[in-house]
């Protein structure tokens, strides 16, 4: 940004001296054809004539150059936020995300594009008004100090309604950006409940609120553009007054011979330019002020998403895993509570208990990714709170209850989280490989979105070889053997029993007996922890 003001300043400077330059040589060529009819002749003032047209040419050249240099600028300001914002935001343990979703949508799809106007219209806008308008002023001055003064006296007024008129826009663009996200979040929640809704047959219900919402949007942006159409009205009168009340004085000092038709004229074209700047600074404001509003809330968003400082680095290998009296509080009360239980490398634990139990957001703690509201995770003697997270992400492989798959071949969703150490032993360990000969094209076969053109199990399969093949001292498994039948899942608890007789500490959640019987130790939740060894 200091490199566009810079650039913008300078492009700036040329078209003031430019607009500046026009309107003497301009008035002095008038001048020169009313008083002096010998020189009415194309050839007399053909070299002034050139100086003009060069004049016009640099001025116009500027201007494109401080349009094009504003573009690319603005294009790189709201791409570098935006990406900011999707790193601090999508660092944001998942309740967090989920409170500030909304929020981060509204500002990365739409609100942002508003700062566009900012950096091509008023940025420029407002250097122009903080050199050319100055620099105007001194001019008229020297060539006619009477036309300065009246300027400069009604000068101040322009700004003085700008700022009157923009602190009501500001709060008109808040309620705006605030309407828009509502609606939006109102349409992402109907949209993703719609099967449900359908399900029920509720379908036909929720458009009434859509509809309510789209109006009280609508009207709040209908009241910032009359805001908006007023102040404009009420900027040009007062330039316009100003450039008439120089236009009278000049017109009657004229008729009694008090000033000279070349300095006369050249206040006269000056005093447009004078006021022109702070118009456009007044008009450009409107269109800028959503996009400064959401900046505004895009770096406070940061800030509180700033990244804590780097913790401390350590190695897992040999460290033992320890919930500490963990509660985290929920919905309906703390889910896990209390949880007291220890993960050690060369074994597997499996954690039980009933939906809403805690199980999943145990797990959510010892990632790092929620803060237990009492008791600490203990890594060795550390707490996961204090760890290097990303570091810590490093050592772990983890299955969700929903992994996550991309458009892509199957080659690339196995190494989505990086190379493997050995593909082929890993699609065997999760029974993948039968599902790979199988495949039209092998691994490069293209999957859809979330993985189509596979069956649930057959996804579950390759989220698991994606967890063998990265060969982590830590395995954290949230229903391995979803949508598996009973042969698979023998296969799949006979490899995570041999990850850990390799020295890896395995953490499985799952309530069937069948994995049950594959732990070594076994940590019941629910309303008291039961530890079985």
């Amino acid at each position: 940004m200091r490199r566009h003001l810079a650039a913008t300043a300078g492009c700036g400077v040329i078209i003031t001296g430019a607009a500046i330059a026009c309107a003497v040589v301009l008035a002095h060529l008038l001048a020169g054809i009313i008083t002096d009819p010998a020189t009415r002749s194309l050839g007399h003032w053909s070299v002034t004539l050139w100086v003009l047209l060069t004049l016009w040419g640099i001025r116009v050249l500027a201007q494109w150059a401080q349009a094009r240099l504003s573009q690319r600028a603005a294009t790189a300001a709201i791409a570098d936020l935006n990406r900011r914002l999707l790193t601090g935001v999508t660092g944001l343990s998942p309740r967090e995300l989920a409170a500030r979703r909304d929020e981060a949508a509204v500002l990365v799809t739409r609100g942002l594009d508003g700062l566009r106007p900012y950096y091509t219209r008023y940025l420029p806008t407002a250097v122009q008004a903080v050199i050319l308008t100055p620099a105007a002023v001194v001019v008229m001055a020297l060539y006619d100090l009477q036309s300065a003064v009246i300027v400069m006296i009604a000068l101040p007024l322009v700004p003085l309604f700008m700022v009157l008129i923009g602190l009501v826009t500001a709060e008109r663009s808040a309620a705006s950006l605030m309407a828009m996200g509502t609606l939006q979040s109102r349409l992402l929640d109907l949209i993703s409940g719609i099967p449900t809704l359908r399900a029920i047959g509720r379908a036909e219900g929720p458009e009434h609120r859509i509809t309510e919402l789209a109006a009280a949007h609508r009207r709040s942006t209908m009241a910032t553009l009359r805001i908006t159409f007023l102040s404009s009205l009420v900027l040009e009168l007062l330039a316009t007054l100003g450039v008439a009340l120089v236009a009278v004085s000049v017109g009657l000092r004229l008729v009694f011979g008090d000033v000279e038709l070349a300095s006369a004229l050249t206040a006269l074209l000056l005093a447009p330019e004078v006021f022109w700047p702070l118009r456009r600074v007044g008009a450009e404001f409107h269109a800028a002020q959503d996009g400064k509003t959401a900046q505004a809330k895009a770096y406070a968003l940061l800030n509180e998403t700033a990244t804590p400082p780097d913790g401390s680095l350590i190695s897992t290998s040999k460290s033992s895993i320890r919930f500490d009296a963990v509660s985290v509080a929920g919905r309906n009360g703390d889910a896990p509570q209390r949880l007291s239980a220890a993960v050690e490398p060369g074994t597997v634990t499996v954690l039980t208990g009933p939906n809403g139990a805690g199980k999943s957001t145990a797990l959510y703690a010892l990632l790092g990714l929620v803060s237990p509201t009492s008791g600490q995770v203990l890594v060795g003697e550390n707490d996961v709170r204090t760890l290097d997270l990303r570091h810590w992400w490093s050592q772990i492989a983890w299955l969700p209850q929903r992994p996550a798959f991309v458009p892509g071949t199957v080659r690339e969703n196995l190494e989505l989280f990086g190379p493997l150490a050995d593909l082929d032993d890993a699609c065997r360990q999760a029974g993948f490989d039968d599902v790979i000969t199988s495949l039209p094209d092998g691994l490069d076969t293209v999957l859809g979105r979330d993985g189509t053109g596979l069956s649930l199990g057959q996804r579950q399969r390759l989220a698991l070889a994606r967890l063998f093949g990265a060969k982590r001292s830590i395995l954290l498994l949230d229903e391995p053997t979803a949508h598996l039948d009973d042969a698979r899942e023998e296969h799949v608890l006979r490899s995570i029993r041999k990850a850990a007789r390799e020295g890896a500490a395995v953490l499985v959640i799952g309530h069937r007996e069948v994995i049950r019987a594959v732990g070594d130790h076994v940590i019941e939740i629910g309303g008291e922890v039961r530890v079985t060894h």
